[in-house]
């Protein structure tokens, strides 16, 4: 039952908004100001409301998580960029032959740079996809409580890890975001459990509302955002210390230099111990089951 169905002594919202449709049609009931405000697209789209639609956005996915009876997650962050390797290698192939057929092209050239590093980092894919497979089958066989894989909802690293967990016979959650760029979720998700935001703030509060985990693919400005917004978290205790996984240490020590960090007086040494550097899902599960799960 919906909250909107909840019976009472008072008529649901539901109830009066059918009510409403019935009244005679006049100059008075047609004028905008008749409009119950919570009908009225306008009024809630409005500048004045945007504290109201924080609360929605924030209650909206709560209240179905709720009643879906979800408890813990693990958040996987991770590049959109990065393709399944089928994908990457038959995109490789093809800027291969296009440069070898104008070899002068410097476009060309520029691209099979790209498919080069695409295809380089594509196994990060069967990485993040057998992760949330392995997760999810381990609980599974251990009997424990059910733990879901909760990504950004879109494609690369964030399909990968929706997929494993469907092929896993799990459920999983994506937090999508409008965009200007067309952006749409990726087909694994559980529809139950996809959803859209329109405030970045409100949708990584949701990322780590369950979380007892983090594992960190390589990734750009998006993943270091939520990534860094995660450690300070933990860095100034605002939530607590949960076990943060960066996948790929070659990636994350070419773009992030901790230990100069450390040396210029900016972190101290104990904050290199807030996150770890897997290389394999079988490791990253093994630290979040023995760190969470038992």
């Amino acid at each position: 039952m919906t909250a909107s169905e909840k019976t009472g002594p008072f008529p649901s919202a539901k109830q009066d908004a059918t009510a409403a449709e019935l009244c005679v049609s006049s100059s008075q009931t047609e004028s905008v100001a008749y409009r119950l405000a919570y009908l009225d697209a306008d009024f809630m789209m409005s500048d004045e409301l945007r504290p109201v639609r924080l609360q929605l956005e924030l209650l909206k996915p709560e209240i179905i998580q709720q009643d879906a009876g979800i408890e813990r997650t693990v958040v996987v962050f991770g590049s959109a960029r990065i393709p399944e390797p089928k994908m990457a290698q038959a995109e490789l192939e093809k800027a291969l032959n296009a440069a070898e057929q104008r070899p002068d092209d410097a476009e060309l050239q520029r691209r099979l740079a790209k498919a080069k590093m695409a295809e380089r980092y594509s196994h990060y894919y069967t990485q993040a996809r057998q992760f949330s497979h392995m997760l999810a089958s381990c609980a599974k066989k251990n009997g424990e409580k059910e733990c879901v894989v909760i990504t950004g909802g879109g494609p690369g690293i964030m399909e990968a890890a929706n997929r494993g967990a469907s092929e896993a016979g799990a459920k999983s959650i994506g937090l999508n975001i409008v965009l200007p760029m067309e952006q749409a979720p990726n087909p694994y998700i559980s529809p139950e459990l996809c959803f859209q935001f329109h405030y970045f703030a409100i949708r990584k509060m949701h990322f780590l509302m369950r979380a007892v985990a983090l594992v960190a693919f390589p990734g750009g400005f998006g993943t270091l955002d939520e990534l860094f917004e995660t450690l300070t978290l933990i860095q100034t205790k605002k939530v607590k210390k949960i076990p943060v996984l960066l996948f790929g240490r070659s990636y994350w020590q070419r773009v992030i230099n901790f230990p100069v960090m450390v040396e210029e007086g900016m972190i101290s040494e104990n904050d290199l111990e807030i996150f770890h550097f897997v290389e394999s899902a079988e490791e990253a599960c093994q630290i979040i089951s023995t760190s969470c799960l038992n």
